[in-house]
C-alpha cells in the first residue's frame, strides 16, 4: 500500500441477506490523506453502504476495506477515535438543545469538559448557532439541524470525516456555511470522504470523485480529469454521470 493512502478498499462485496444483486461487487479504491473525496452513484449505488462498512457499522461479504493500514473489521477500536461521521439522518435529540446535544456526543470521546465546553462554543459561534444553543433542538429549521448535526461528527477533531449527504434538504445560507467549514477543515489537514447527488456542489468540493452504480466502479479522477475523458459528450460532471449512469430513474 502506498505510504499516503488513507483509506484502501478491495475487492469490497456486499450481499444483503434477501438481495438479489450483490449491493457492492468487488468494489477497490484508495483514498488519499488529504484529500476531498466525492463518492457519487444514482439511488441503490452502494454509496451509503460503502460508508457504512468503513464505519463499522456493518460488516462485508468478501474483500476488506483498511484505515491508516488497520482493517476496519478486525481493528475498528484503533481507528474508531480519529474518524468523525455525518450521517444523512440527523443524529440528534430534539427534545435536547445544541448544547446538551453537543455535550452528550462529546462526553463519548471522554473530552475533558473544559476543553469541550471551549469546543462546543466555538463551533456554535463559528456555525451562526451560539444565540440559540439554549433552545430545543426540535423547532430549528432542517438547515440548523444540519450545521449542528455536522458539529457532533467534528466535535473531538478527526482526522477523518465521513459526510453522507451533509447539505441535502436545506437553504442556501447553511449550505454554504457547512461547505466553508468543510474547506477549511480539509485545509486544516482533513481528509474528507463525501457523498452526496449534488453534483454542482461535488464538482467544486471535491479534489478527486469516483463514480459508482450497482455496486461498481465506474470511473475515478478529479472532475477536470473525467470531464476531458468524456468530452466528446460532456461538458461537466453532471453530464458524465447521466453518460455513464443512464437517464432512467432509480428507486
Amino acid at each position: 500500500m502506498e505510504n499516503n493512502v488513507l483509506i484502501e478498499i478491495k475487492d469490497l462485496t456486499k450481499v444483503y441477506l434477501k438481495g438479489r444483486e450483490p449491493a457492492l461487487d468487488k468494489l477497490n479504491l484508495n483514498i488519499y490523506n488529504g484529500e476531498i473525496f466525492g463518492l457519487l452513484g444514482p439511488n441503490g449505488a452502494g454509496k451509503t453502504t460503502t460508508i457504512s462498512i468503513l464505519c463499522n457499522l456493518i460488516s462485508s461479504t468478501e474483500g476488506y476495506c483498511k484505515i491508516n493500514g488497520y482493517d476496519v473489521q478486525k481493528d475498528f477500536i484503533s481507528i474508531k477515535p480519529f474518524i468523525g461521521v455525518v450521517s444523512q439522518d440527523i443524529a440528534l435529540y430534539q427534545l435536547l438543545t445544541p448544547y446538551e446535544n453537543l455535550v452528550y456526543f462529546g462526553s463519548m470521546y471522554s473530552l475533558p469538559k473544559k476543553d469541550l465546553k471551549e469546543r462546543i462554543d466555538y463551533f456554535l459561534e463559528k456555525m451562526g448557532l451560539y444565540k440559540v444553543k439554549n433552545e430545543k433542538i426540535k423547532y430549528f429549521s432542517g438547515g440548523m439541524k444540519r450545521r449542528v448535526n455536522l458539529i457532533a461528527g467534528i466535535l473531538h477533531n478527526p482526522s477523518l470525516v465521513f459526510l453522507d449527504e451533509p447539505t441535502v434538504g436545506i437553504d442556501v445560507q447553511s449550505r454554504m456555511v457547512i461547505l466553508d467549514h468543510l474547506n477549511e477543515l480539509n485545509k486544516e489537514g482533513v481528509t474528507l470522504l463525501y457523498s452526496s447527488h449534488m453534483l454542482d456542489e461535488a464538482e467544486k468540493l471535491c479534489s478527486r470523485i469516483a463514480i459508482i452504480d450497482y455496486g461498481k466502479l465506474l470511473t475515478v479522477g478529479t472532475p477536470s480529469e473525467l470531464t476531458e475523458q468524456y468530452n466528446s459528450n460532456c461538458n461537466n460532471l453532471e453530464d458524465v454521470f447521466l453518460h455513464l449512469t443512464g437517464r432512467h430513474v432509480r428507486d
